[in-house]
């Protein structure tokens, strides 16, 4: 195998995050009823402007990748199910130009990631039950802005297979 295109280790909270990616708690309140989970407010520090909020469905196993926005910033929260959340960097003029990030996050791990524009990112369900990955933009969608890039393309060093052991 092509040492470039090793899976790289776990990296929430790791040592060499990706410039501008951002995790924020989140809180899950529960009570005998359910619960009530938060994702943002417009007095929360990490909000800008409101565009839109979109749901994604992925079953499991399922891999949504690769997404490039120019001018959108995401903000993922993952309220059902769980996903691992990748993120590569290739925006030339970043310090971590390069750099791999994954993140797990979902209902274990319950958390807002901020994804700037100019970071590739995808992510595939993990676990047995679909998972429901919310994403309150700044900007509306616009097909103009977003690139899609082959979940499987060698220019991204990255595998999506599960590491045993």
């Amino acid at each position: 195998m092509d040492p470039h295109l090793r899976t790289p280790g776990p990296q929430n909270g790791s040592a060499r995050p990706i410039h501008d990616v951002k995790l924020f708690p989140l809180r899950r309140i529960p009570d005998e009823r359910g619960c009530v989970l938060h994702m943002l407010k417009s007095s929360d520090p990490h909000f800008t402007r409101f565009g839109e909020i979109y749901f994604s469905m992925a079953f499991p196993g399922a891999i949504k990748a690769w997404h490039l926005h120019k001018k959108m910033t995401i903000r993922y929260a993952v309220p059902m199910g769980n996903i691992k959340l990748v993120c590569y960097d290739q925006r030339k003029e970043s310090p971590t130009f390069g750099a791999v990030q994954e993140i797990f996050t979902g209902e274990t791990q319950y958390q807002l990631v901020l994804v700037p524009p100019g970071v590739v990112n995808g992510f595939v369900c993990t676990g047995n039950q679909p998972a429901l990955v919310a994403n309150c933009a700044d900007i509306p969608h616009d097909p103009e802005e977003i690139v899609r890039i082959d979940p499987f393309t060698r220019e991204i060093p990255y595998l999506w297979g599960i590491r045993h052991g």
